[in-house]
C-alpha cells in the first residue's frame, strides 16, 4: 500500500517543501559557485533509473570546467586538484545533491531509495540485480548511505540496497530520513580520489563531469 500509493505523494510533498524552505540556501550556494569558479551552477549527468532505464540527475557543480569528462571521480588519481574550494565544502556536507529535489518532483527519484548508479557503473548495477534493487526508484539517500556510504565495497552496498527494497515501509523511510541527517552532520563515509582495486572499494560515486 505505502510503496505503491503513498510513497510518491510523500516524496512530492517533501521535495516541494524542501525547495521552498531551502530557497535561501540555494541562493547562497548559487552565488558562492559563481564567485568561486567559471562555469554553470548546475550540471546534468546520466544515471540509472528504475528498471535500468536512464535519467538526467541534477547537481550543483563542484569541479572545474577543465576536469576530464565522462570519468568517475574515483578514477581520477588527483581528484582534489579539480574540486573547487566551494565544491569541497558542498561535497563534505552533501549540499551538491540538493538540486535532486527537482528530480524527485519530476518523479525520476524518491527521497529514500538506492542511490542512482552512474551510467557506466555496470558492476554495481549487476550486483543490484541479484537483490532486485534496480526495480525501485533510486533515492536521494538510502540504507547504504547511512551504513558506510563511499567506504562500502560494491557487493555490500548492493546487499544493503536489496535489504531496503524488501522492506519499504513508512517507518523504515522515516528512520532512514533522520538517520541521513545525522550522518550528514557527522560527515560520515565521504571519500574522494582513486579507487582501491585491492579492496574492491569504489571510493566515490560522484562523476568528474564538472560535478
Amino acid at each position: 500500500m505505502y510503496e505503491h500509493y503513498v510513497k510518491r505523494a510523500v516524496d512530492f510533498i517533501l521535495a516541494l517543501l524542501g525547495l521552498v524552505v531551502l530557497s535561501p540556501v540555494y541562493l547562497i550556494i548559487i552565488i558562492a559557485i559563481k564567485l568561486d569558479s567559471k562555469g554553470p551552477v548546475l550540471f546534468k549527468q546520466k544515471r540509472i533509473a528504475q528498471n535500468k532505464t536512464t535519467f538526467e540527475i541534477y547537481k550543483f557543480r563542484t569541479m572545474r570546467i577543465d576536469t576530464p569528462h565522462n570519468m568517475p571521480t574515483h578514477l581520477l588519481a588527483n581528484a582534489d586538484d579539480y574540486i573547487t574550494h566551494v565544491g569541497k565544502i558542498l561535497r563534505q556536507m552533501s549540499l551538491d545533491e540538493l538540486p535532486q529535489l527537482l528530480n524527485i518532483l519530476k518523479g525520476d527519484m524518491s527521497v529514500i531509495g538506492p542511490r542512482p548508479a552512474l551510467w557506466n557503473q555496470d558492476d554495481l548495477v549487476n550486483e543490484r540485480d541479484k537483490y532486485h534493487a534496480n526495480d525501485v526508484k533510486p533515492g536521494l539517500t538510502g540504507l547504504a548511505q547511512i551504513s558506510g556510504r563511499d567506504e562500502l565495497p560494491i557487493p555490500i552496498k548492493a546487499k544493503f540496497d536489496g535489504q531496503y527494497c524488501r522492506h519499504i515501509t513508512f517507518a523504515s523511510d522515516t528512520r532512514l530520513f533522520f538517520g541521513t541527517i545525522m550522518s550528514v552532520m557527522k560527515h560520515e563515509g565521504v571519500k574522494e580520489g582513486k579507487v582501491d582495486i585491492h579492496r574492491g572499494v569504489v571510493i566515490n560515486e560522484k562523476s568528474s563531469n564538472n560535478g
